[in-house]
């Protein structure tokens, strides 16, 4: 009988998976945890390097994008430049009945009057302005003058080193400049797990272009995150475009469009395609005194370059691809019993292990022939050894936190050199000669 999928409906099943495999914990849990921060596990480490390196692989691997890896701690002018200092903030609200503080907009009714999401209650204070940078002091007396800041986001550090990687580099207009980084923002409302919180991890690419050509590379680049996006495995109908209005738009924006996924808890925006015009360069230029213009040596003009932004949310994009991935197959047994079986249906390059190395016995020929298979893997790929448990949990164990392949060493293994090799999504069954187990996944994850 064909197996019932059923999709993840509910973040707390996630939620669990995630801590019970090795993805996710709280933070400083031990203690009561602190509010919106997590750690990656043993699995969501490797999972997350995976995210990562999928994007930089993506942007990087070209001519016209280089890397970049700023430090977190900035020169404080440049919040100043960027208009952070002075508009980074969000409209505080607080019930005076129930005591709850929340974003004066998440609370506005079509009226225009403000209720309390908490209770319900419209006995509210006036709005006063919260800034969200977290602030810190450099050096060895507090004060105005050693205030720093945490940076709230990536993109301000490829800005002030515009002209350092362009000219090193050897880079003409258009190009781009990578980078993937923390950044921290003392949100007032996070939640729904890693989804929003105040340490996370950015991957956001800045293209600098020519003013005149600004539009064209914008599309260019919105049909790219479409579609690499699609290309990780995330469903198209849980992926749309959403248009700032001229209401909505960022102080330094021309034009912005995020892409927004469907979640358990609804549509979301996963990533953000911005045209910043030549905000950034000009604030910093006019801020340090120092020119940050191209020179067209083709055209023989001088210009600030426009820049046309795609930032993305690592944390973020990995929640949406588990989410993605998640599924239940229920079947009816024969006994009438229902058989549950979980699966991460991630792609290969994302899967933490890629492939469980499963010996059916702890016999010392079995484990030294599963041991090599392990040894020669690993040179490739990460794999997971399991010799624990009947083959069957061993295989769910498997499923459930996404791995492709499961290679299975019988007692026929030792004489006829065979394994059998189990597809995580469909369950066959293949038996190969053990030396060719390389190339057989080789071949099957470039076809996946």
């Amino acid at each position: 009988m064909a197996a019932k999928i059923v999709p993840l409906e509910d973040l707390a099943t996630l939620v669990s998976l995630c801590k019970r495999r090795g993805f996710v914990f709280q933070s400083s849990e031990i203690y009561g945890g602190l509010g919106s921060c997590w750690d990656y596990g043993p699995l969501g480490s490797q999972y997350k390097l995976n995210v990562k390196m999928a994007w930089w692989n993506a942007m990087t691997r070209r001519d016209d994008i280089v890397g970049l890896d700023a430090a977190i701690l900035m020169h404080p002018t440049v919040w100043k430049a960027s208009g952070h200092i002075d508009t980074f903030t969000d409209p505080l609200v607080d019930c005076k009945d129930c005591k709850n503080r929340f974003r004066e907009d998440h609370g506005t009714k079509d009226d225009g009057t403000v209720a309390c999401p908490k209770c319900g209650g419209t006995n509210v204070t006036e709005a006063r302005n919260f800034n969200l940078m977290f602030k810190t002091f450099m050096g060895a007396v507090e004060g105005d003058s050693s205030e720093i800041f945490l940076r709230p986001e990536t993109a301000q550090g490829i800005f002030v080193n515009f002209e350092n990687a362009q000219t090193s580099a050897r880079k003409k207009i258009p190009f781009g400049i990578a980078q993937i980084g923390k950044s921290f923002r003392n949100e007032i409302t996070p939640g729904n797990f890693i989804f929003r919180t105040r340490e996370f991890e950015q991957m956001e690419m800045q293209y600098f272009v020519e003013p005149s050509t600004a539009d064209k590379f914008f599309e260019q680049w919105k049909e790219a995150r479409m579609n690499f996006l699609l290309n990780l495995g995330l469903e198209k109908d849980r992926l749309k475009f959403s248009e700032h209005g001229p209401d909505a738009l960022a102080h330094y924006a021309k034009a912005a469009f995020d892409v927004e996924y469907k979640f358990p808890f609804g549509w979301e925006e996963l990533e953000g395609i911005h045209n910043r015009g030549d905000y950034d360069l000009s604030q910093h230029q006019e801020f340090s005194g120092k020119k940050l213009e191209y020179f067209d040596e083709a055209n023989k003009k001088k210009y600030v370059p426009y820049v046309v932004e795609t930032a993305i949310g690592c944390d973020r994009l990995s929640l949406a691809l588990l989410c993605n991935a998640y599924r239940e197959e229920h079947t009816t047994l024969d006994n009438g019993k229902e058989d549950k079986r979980v699966v991460l249906g991630l792609k290969p390059e994302l899967a933490p292990y890629k492939a469980g190395i499963l010996p059916l016995s702890k016999k010392e020929p079995l484990q030294n022939m599963s041991r090599k298979i392990q040894d020669d893997l690993n040179q490739h790929w990460l794999v997971n050894y399991d010799e624990s448990g009947s083959i069957g949990k061993r295989y769910r164990r498997q499923d459930e936190v996404g791995t492709p392949f499961c290679i299975t060493v019988d007692f026929e293994s030792v004489d006829d050199q065979k394994v059998t090799i189990r597809h995580r999504d469909t369950m066959a069954q293949d038996r190969i000669p053990a030396e060719q187990i390389k190339s057989y996944m080789s071949d099957k994850f470039m076809n996946w």
